[in-house]
């Protein structure tokens, strides 16, 4: 689900086509979430230092035999060698089946030969290990720890090296508190003829002090504004991000191959049960497919 063939652009099926993101599920919830949004969704799997490669290999298995699909976060700067690497990319594709990759930096102090994600790209070998298409970040308000000009010449840097590499590629943007950075960061993107498609972070509902502390934690630049915008008061009272998606799916038709990803910063399966309804009530009137 990470060609473009995957995202949909009319405005009134945009929450469709979302994907959600989990750290460290357990197997009965990666069960319950199959059970809710279907087979075939597409499950991001993050990685996080102190979790085992082989045991996030496990998860990613764990996920293709409930019916998902899995996509595996793969952080450069924690690998210590090409071999490691090479170890972990063979466990992915053997256990689980995986042929998409989410491949990041990390924030972590470089352990090995990648200092980035895109070393990683030029010089891990994805497609000769069998993956066909990879997701790269976004920021649409920028990064609290990169500069702006670092930011605006990696992404086509990674996204010439992906295509040079034969390897699809897909952008997943950070979250952010409203929907107009977004909009704006979108349609600069399509400004410079970088049409891939891009999985819209969201944040999924939680509570507003975790949420903060969220957004410190993946060093979002969360503008006063925003935070007092009505989509971010929606965010109050584990209420999700419905009037961002709403305001998404009103401007989609202009955005280029656009879909939901949301992180689930509030609970797992109440992501999963809130991106699924939420599709639903936005949908047409003929039945989701």
């Amino acid at each position: 689900m990470s060609d473009s063939s995957a995202f949909t652009d009319p405005a009134d099926r945009f929450a469709r086509g979302y994907t959600i993101e989990a750290t460290r599920p357990k197997p009965a919830e990666i069960a319950a979430v199959a059970a809710i949004v279907g087979r075939g969704r597409e499950l991001y799997l993050s990685s996080v230092p102190t979790q085992a490669l082989p045991d996030l290999a496990a998860l990613a298995a764990e996920t293709r035999r409930a019916g998902l699909e899995p996509v595996v976060h793969v952080g450069a700067r924690r690998m210590t060698s090409k071999a490691e690497l090479d170890d972990f990319l063979a466990r992915l594709r053997g256990e689980g089946d995986v042929k998409t990759l989410l491949v990041i930096a990390g924030d972590v102090d470089q352990a090995g030969p990648y200092a980035d994600a895109l070393d990683v790209i030029r010089g891990g070998g994805l497609r000769e290990a069998g993956f066909e298409s990879i997701g790269i970040s976004g920021y649409p308000e920028g990064h609290a720890r990169i500069d702006q000009g670092k930011l605006d010449a990696a992404l086509p840097a990674k996204l010439k090296a992906a295509a040079d590499a034969g390897l699809g590629v897909h952008i997943v943007s950070q979250f952010s508190f409203e929907a107009a950075p977004i909009v704006a960061w979108l349609k600069r993107l399509r400004e410079q003829g970088i049409a891939v498609p891009v999985r819209v972070g969201l944040a999924g509902p939680t509570s507003f002090k975790s949420l903060l502390r969220y957004a410190k934690l993946c060093g979002v630049n969360a503008s006063m504004r925003g935070m007092a915008s009505g989509a971010a008061a929606g965010l109050l009272g584990n209420v999700g991000p419905e009037k961002i998606v709403e305001e998404l799916a009103a401007n989609a038709a202009g955005l280029g191959a656009i879909a939901p990803h949301y992180f689930s910063f509030g609970g797992f399966e109440n992501t999963a049960r809130y991106a699924h309804d939420l599709a639903l009530r936005m949908a047409p009137s003929h039945a989701m497919t």
